[in-house]
């Protein structure tokens, strides 16, 4: 397993990820197979999503955000809304391994959806090999 470090920059961002996760396969070596990749935070998640055009990260964060109701939380830190945003995006990813590369649509990426920032986030990323 691979363990990435990545230092989020905004209270609420989505963060391309896309080169650290398609390295951290390359280097295990495996051919064919799945990758997992999970992040173990309450307060962000990991979503597959446009990578070519910058505006689609904002809009989707703007988006997300009014998704949350404006009720009275009682969570004492003050972050329930983020808690709420990392439980609709979802903690992980599978994707698949072909030709030891990760196989993403043409235009899709990898993105760590911090809500709580900034902070440094921990990724794993775990490739595993189809049995030959």
């Amino acid at each position: 397993m691979v363990e990435l470090e990545i230092r989020t920059q905004s209270h609420s961002e989505l963060r391309d990820i896309t080169s650290q996760v398609r390295q951290a396969v390359s280097d295990q070596g495996v051919a064919e197979g799945v990758c997992h990749v999970f992040v173990p935070h309450t307060t962000a998640g990991l979503t597959l999503n446009e990578n070519w055009d910058p505006d689609v990260r904002g809009d989707l964060v703007r988006a997300l955000q009014a998704m949350v109701p404006d009720v009275h939380f009682r969570h004492g830190e003050g972050n329930s809304p983020a808690h709420l945003l990392a439980g609709l995006v979802g903690a992980g990813q599978t994707l698949l391994v072909r030709g030891g590369k990760l196989v993403l649509g043409r235009w899709q990426g990898v993105y760590l959806a911090e809500f709580d920032g900034p902070r440094m986030r921990r990724v794993l990323v775990k490739v595993i090999a189809d049995p030959q």
